[in-house]
């Protein structure tokens, strides 16, 4: 299936994630999980929330990867959030389990404005990736990595649309290609009482080089249960469509800690 299909495909998902835009209270938790896109939205100013999570990825021949991403968001002002993230992770796919962390990622999302024509809420999302992670435990690439994502957000009735568009670029060409690129395309809604869906296409177009990767797009979806106004838990399962995606199972959920200041 051609990308340009899947995109449509994940616009027309109207079954998907319940919707994450501007918190009316300071209180109501604001999940970027389960999907790899996020919203355009913030924390507010001095509020604090956590994302983590678990998934297990299946590769050919039976060998899998298990990790444990976790996020911390901060509120450090009006339309601007500050992002820590990590995860752990047992990796059998390149030989004997291992278990190493991954690479710290820094990012600073800052929502420009809320309802531009065509964009609607629009953020850029500019990020540093460290090389805390493993080379030869498979959980990083041994290089600084500069990111930047675009995103735009829209609210379609009861549906959330949130696109995005990211960009990076490696200090070091050691282990992986110097530019990789990713978009994703996601949408949610409320289905009944606690329950919402989610569902995303997404896609990392190949790069080149002597460690050049092969294109690939996958599906994600699933249910999501908000269990407070400040917590939501997730659920569902990664299905490659096209490239080396594993299939894999997630699962986990957003807190809403509280006021920092």
């Amino acid at each position: 299936m051609r990308r340009a299909h899947l995109l449509a495909a994940a616009v027309a998902l109207v079954a998907a994630r319940s919707p994450a835009q501007e918190a009316a209270d300071p209180r109501d938790a604001q999940p970027e999980r389960p999907t790899v896109a996020t919203h355009a939205y913030t924390v507010w100013p001095g509020w604090i929330e956590l994302e983590a999570g678990v998934e297990l990825d299946r590769f050919d021949a039976g060998v899998h990867a298990f990790s444990t991403p976790v996020s911390l968001k901060i509120g450090v002002a009006p339309r601007l959030q500050l992002e820590l993230s990590d995860e752990w992770v047992r990796n059998t796919s390149i030989g004997p389990a291992r278990d190493a962390g991954g690479d710290v990622t820094v990012s600073l999302k800052w929502r420009i404005a809320d309802s531009l024509p065509v964009l609607g809420s629009f953020a850029v999302l500019p990020a540093l990736e460290l090389p805390t992670g493993s080379v030869r435990d498979g959980t990083g690439t041994g290089s600084g990595d500069a990111k930047i994502t675009l995103i735009s957000s829209h609210q379609l009735g009861p549906v959330e649309l949130d696109i995005n568009a990211g960009y990076t670029r490696r200090a070091s060409t050691a282990h992986a290609s110097r530019d990789a690129t990713l978009w994703t395309v996601s949408a949610g809604t409320p289905v009944r009482g606690m329950l919402g869906w989610t569902a995303e296409v997404y896609g990392l177009p190949g790069t080149g080089g002597p460690h050049g990767s092969p294109p690939i797009v996958a599906l994600l979806t699933g249910p999501v249960f908000t269990v407070r106004r400040w917590a939501e838990v997730d659920t569902g399962v990664i299905v490659p469509l096209d490239g080396p995606q594993p299939h894999a199972f997630y699962a986990g959920g957003t807190w809403n800690i509280g006021r920092l200041w």
